[in-house]
């Protein structure tokens, strides 16, 4: 994985059909994905329960890109190991999962993964001051984490500290929630490069009828992309 600040399209199956994910995520990756993001949900530290290891390794093999995990679940720690065996290129942990976040960023490294970190609405950017150097990515939460398909909250604040804190550091800003051509741009300009999409790139299109994936996708990101220009 090369770093670049590029605005990507990850997908997250959360909103694909769980009956069919191979094919949804070759579908959304012939249409235009960069990465493809999965939400792990433990029905602990979020309200929802998900998938787990069994299904990131199921999918594995249908993804020619990044597989970006996102762990909702506390703890997390002990299940670094099958993340990394399933094929998760990069591992997100949320800060509030557990006492020992910088140790947990030290694991997911040394288990050859990118290490993410996660923040909830109500968790502050500071949060994460001392663990920039530990960190890949950094996950801005605009909804809470649990379901999909939820109104957007307006985080822009957070991403442009986040933006100014990292500064050269090769650390991509994602944003989790929400996310559509009306919202994207607000977050690009802020500062976030890689940008979750689930019901937004998903909605009116199937596995084998997948070019509204396509267009989906190209919205969101000629969206994001025009604040640039």
């Amino acid at each position: 994985m090369s770093f670049d600040r590029s605005i990507k399209i990850a997908p997250s199956i959360l909103a694909a059909d769980f009956a069919n994910f191979g094919a949804e995520c070759a579908a959304v990756e012939r249409e235009g994905a960069d990465w493809i993001h999965v939400d792990v949900m433990d029905g602990h530290f979020v309200p929802n329960i998900s998938f787990g290891p069994a299904t990131c390794a199921a999918i594995r093999p249908h993804i020619k890109g990044v597989m970006d995990v996102h762990l909702m679940i506390a703890p997390v720690d002990p299940y670094i190991d099958a993340f990394a065996q399933a094929g998760a290129d990069v591992l997100t942990a949320h800060v509030e999962a557990g006492p020992h976040i910088h140790r947990t960023l030290q694991a997911i490294r040394g288990n050859g993964m990118k290490a993410g970190v996660a923040l909830n609405p109500g968790t502050p950017a500071e949060a994460v001051g001392d663990l920039l150097d530990m960190a890949d990515l950094i996950c801005v939460m605009t909804v809470n984490p649990g379901f999909g398909g939820q109104k957007f909250i307006d985080m822009t604040a957070k991403i442009k500290s986040l933006r100014s804190m990292i500064g050269d550091r090769p650390i991509h800003i994602e944003i989790d929630g929400g996310v559509d051509s009306t919202t994207a741009p607000l977050v690009a300009k802020a500062g976030a490069d890689v940008l979750v999409a689930g019901s937004a790139v998903f909605r009116g299109g199937s596995a084998t009828e997948s070019a509204p994936y396509g267009e989906n996708i190209r919205a969101i990101r000629s969206a994001a992309q025009g604040v640039w220009t």
